[in-house]
């Protein structure tokens, strides 16, 4: 399984999102699934933010860039590449403000792209090109925003990737939402933090799973017994 592995946090090691993200894929890995992961810290490597030449350059049919319309773009290409080749994704971020991290925002904007990550069908329909990858959000967030709390209405990380994804053809992302963390009492974390990681365990099992029966698929296809 090929995951492409993208960490937002600018906590880097002090980080509770990414230690879960490192966590999944350890449990992953501990249930025999093969991974070859494409890893991308858009702390680090943070994708250019948009600005007027990308967004000519991105609306310009593809015939008609310049050299120079090509070169702006050269990033968000290669970027969008990495994605579409992988099996699966895995994006780890801090709530920030209610939503998501700006580098994160930035990664979103590089790779929402006409012609490569989202399509047009013969009726003007949008047709995202990431439906076939499995795609799991873990968000950290300090406050507590499930059902029912008194912040529940404050989340705009959750919808926003949502429809972001949604775009690109993730129709039913999986989320795991570490929370209360940073302000909660030391008992309200640790409940948080051990339900994380029973979830992920689920999804891990889930992704096994399927990973498993895509191999037993292509065993029977090719002839080969085990």
């Amino acid at each position: 399984m090929k995951i492409m592995h993208v960490d937002a946090s600018a906590k880097r090691e002090r980080s509770n999102s990414r230690a879960l993200s490192r966590y999944f894929l350890e449990r992953l890995r501990e249930q025999g699934v093969d991974l070859e992961i494409d890893y991308l810290d858009v702390t680090i490597d943070t994708p250019p933010h948009v600005t007027e030449a990308f967004a000519i350059a991105t609306y310009t049919a593809e015939h008609d860039r310049t050299p120079a319309m090509k070169a702006t773009l050269a990033q968000s290409d290669a970027l969008c590449k990495r994605l579409l080749a992988a099996d699966a994704f895995v994006f780890a971020m801090p709530m920030y403000n209610w939503s998501m991290p700006s580098a994160f925002k930035a990664f979103i904007d590089s790779i929402t792209r006409g012609g490569l990550t989202y399509q047009f069908d013969a009726d003007g329909r949008v047709v995202g090109q990431f439906s076939r990858q499995k795609t799991l959000f873990i968000t950290s967030r300090g406050a507590d925003l499930r059902a029912g709390s008194p912040y529940a209405a404050m989340d705009a990380l959750t919808p926003a990737l949502k429809a972001a994804f949604g775009f690109l053809g993730v129709a039913e992302p999986t989320f795991v939402d570490a929370q209360p963390l940073q302000f909660a009492d030391p008992e309200a974390r640790t409940a948080a933090l051990q339900r994380a990681h029973a979830e992920l365990d689920a999804v891990a099992s889930s992704w096994a799973s399927v990973a498993d029966s895509s191999d037993e698929d292509l065993t029977a296809f090719s002839g080969v017994t085990a």
